[in-house]
């Protein structure tokens, strides 16, 4: 079930209705979870028990943990195996197998016959969400959940079940302990968050997906300008596709009173890679720090394991994103600019000093801003690719300008295109500006009459301008393959 489906504008509502006209909490808590297996069930029914094992296995190991204290970390281990074993099989074990088989046959051996495994929706999400729990158990960060309904909600949560945000047990598991009544300010604001997130999605982000998907599925159509257009306009399609989710993710959940963290603050705004990795999947990028960087030594060692630390971090957050050398390669590319700006930032200080450009603070940030964002949108070419040939063709191909710009074959009309270039605009503007102008705030200052002149506004937006798919299909979201 998509967020910006029909079958979602009847679920939703329903959920909601009945969630707060049942008046004792555990029963409230047990709807949420029926519900929320529901959801996940309405792409694969079976996969629901997949997650059910992995929410079990969490939970019995870290019951262990607490009871067995001389074997926390058995038990952790043991936790950790049986988890990522499920997700390399469903995820990378036919990756692995025609990695091999490509090896085979250069020296001409027989291939291992390969498995058509199907990837559960949002594997990744729920299972570092139930990891994040094992490791704060086996820490003692936060104490051991012995209600199974409370904490199958946790991993199971609807609004952020299949693309996040990843959240900590430490944090959002005691929410299922608080008593959620119906609050009219939470609900409205709630909606108006969700409302944000289907503008992204269907006015900016769909649009652009007609664009992009054009270009990176006809490449050899294509060069130069049209090429950089389309690799541009694809960083503008995930950022609102994502950003979208995040949004009507945690919209939702406060409608129901639920609090989910941030997971994104204006990343293209970003003025290093470092920055743009605190503003970017923001909750992933703190598990990432947080289970992986810090127990490998993050930057309390010496230069050089810091530098191993960096790019296996990267590395590995390029496989978890997908089981392929196009996504390694852009995990890598992101690594290694951090590793680069970390060794040649005395350089880059005398750069400036020579340049003067610490007295025009405006102009370096600007300078700053634009340079971090050529260097995330090249390595996007690796993330978007169909392949890694299409996407050594694009760089190959990206600075032949004899053709020119390509408008009239990018899949959209010229309004289309003029309203997505608009959109953008917009949406950067109030990125830099919201700092000053909080659009919720704004609303919630208006009467009444001017209230619901905004509400009807923002929706007929999202009609009118929403791009909807060929026959009112609705268009998933990126980020539900990983």
């Amino acid at each position: 079930m998509l967020f910006n489906s029909f079958k979602f504008l009847i679920f939703f509502p329903i959920v909601t209705c009945i969630y707060f006209l049942i008046k004792k909490d555990n029963i409230k808590l047990i709807w949420l979870l029926i519900c929320s297996y529901f959801f996940y069930m309405c792409w694969n029914p079976i996969f629901a028990l997949l997650m059910l094992f992995s929410t079990f296995v969490t939970y019995i190991f870290s019951l262990l943990m607490e009871k067995y204290k001389k074997h926390k970390k058995l038990f952790l281990i043991l936790s950790l195996i049986i988890n990522l074993l499920i997700l390399f099989c469903f995820k990378y074990l036919t990756f692995i197998i025609e990695n091999i088989n490509n090896i085979f046959k250069f020296f001409n051996i027989s291939g291992i016959k390969t498995f058509d495994i199907l990837l559960p929706v949002g594997i990744s999400f729920y299972t570092f969400q139930a990891l994040s729990y094992s490791f704060d158990v086996y820490r003692n960060d936060v104490k051991v959940e012995k209600n199974f309904i409370k904490y199958a909600l946790f991993v199971s949560f609807f609004p952020q079940l299949v693309a996040g945000p990843i959240e900590k047990s430490k944090i959002f598991l005691s929410q299922f302990n608080l008593k959620h009544k119906f609050d009219y300010n939470k609900v409205k604001n709630g909606i108006l968050i969700m409302l944000g997130g289907f503008i992204l999605k269907l006015v900016i982000a769909d649009r652009a997906a007609i664009a992009v998907n054009q270009v990176y599925n006809n490449l050899s159509l294509y060069t130069g300008l049209s090429l950089i257009l389309a690799t541009v306009l694809f960083a503008f399609q995930i950022y609102c596709d994502f950003y979208a989710y995040s949004l009507i993710a945690k919209g939702s959940a406060q409608v129901l009173g639920y609090n989910l963290s941030q997971n994104f603050n204006k990343p293209y705004l970003s003025t290093s890679i470092k920055d743009f990795w605190r503003r970017w999947h923001i909750s992933l990028s703190t598990w990432f720090k947080e289970y992986l960087y810090v127990p490998l030594g993050g930057s309390k060692v010496s230069k050089l394991k810091t530098i191993r630390n960096i790019l296996i971090v990267f590395c590995v957050s390029g496989l978890w994103h997908g089981a392929a050398w196009t996504f390694l390669i852009w995990g890598l590319l992101h690594g290694l600019y951090q590793v680069i700006g970390m060794l040649i930032k005395n350089i880059r200080n005398k750069i400036s000093n020579i340049l003067l450009l610490e007295k025009h603070p405006l102009i370096h940030k600007i300078f700053q801003i634009i340079i971090c964002f050529i260097l995330v949108d090249f390595a996007w070419i690796f993330f978007r690719a169909n392949t890694l040939y299409d996407a050594f063709y694009v760089i190959k191909n990206i600075f032949d300008f004899s053709e020119g710009l390509k408008l009239a074959n990018f899949g959209l009309s010229r309004a289309n295109l003029v309203l997505l270039f608009f959109s953008i605009v917009c949406l950067m503007i109030y990125e830099i500006f919201n700092h000053k102008f909080d659009i919720i705030k704004f609303i919630n200052k208006r009467n009444i009459i001017v209230r619901w002149i905004l509400y009807f506004i923002i929706i007929y937006i999202i009609l009118i301008f929403g791009i909807y798919g060929p026959g009112y299909d609705a268009s998933q979201f990126i980020y539900f393959q990983f």
